[in-house]
């Protein structure tokens, strides 16, 4: 699934670039997919869920409606095949802002809770790529304390 979700980017949205450095839209595409592949978790897709998923995409990502549904509808037909989260996780630890790890911790609990049920499932995929994204456990925290109260 993640394969998929990269090549829809780089055939959509991300520009070649020559610095050896991921692009802004490289280091959008992994916090994309790690959220997507957050609705998948519990195995029960949630439309709250959905929609917090897209709405993440829109505004912290710059997509259009259109392409945040196109890009959610190829991560859901997908979900069935094997994930690695360390292209992404590992893009996202060399290149994000403390803060923006943070915001993308808070943003995975949003989607955890966005149907009113946190499943193991849900909460051991945050703690993973916390940990892989250098995010302290009293941030870890104070993320899922903020996003529980949304």
């Amino acid at each position: 699934m993640l394969k998929k979700i990269q090549s829809f980017f780089e055939k959509n949205f991300i520009a070649q670039g020559t610095t050896g450095e991921p692009s802004e839209q490289q280091l959008n595409l992994s916090a994309a997919a790690l959220l997507i592949e957050m609705v998948v978790q519990d195995d029960e897709i949630s439309e709250s869920e959905v929609v917090e998923v897209k709405a993440s995409l829109i505004t912290q990502f710059g997509l259009s409606e259109t392409a945040a549904d196109s890009l959610y509808q190829l991560a859901h037909e997908e979900k069935e095949q094997a994930t690695d989260y360390y292209q992404f996780t590992r893009l996202i630890a060399e290149h994000y802002t403390q803060r923006r790890k943070i915001e993308l911790v808070e943003s995975l609990w949003r989607v955890a809770f966005a149907d009113q049920i946190l499943h193991k499932y849900e909460e051991q995929m945050v703690r993973r790529i916390s940990d892989l994204i250098h995010v302290s456990h009293k941030d870890f925290i104070q993320a899922k304390l903020r996003a529980e109260k949304k």
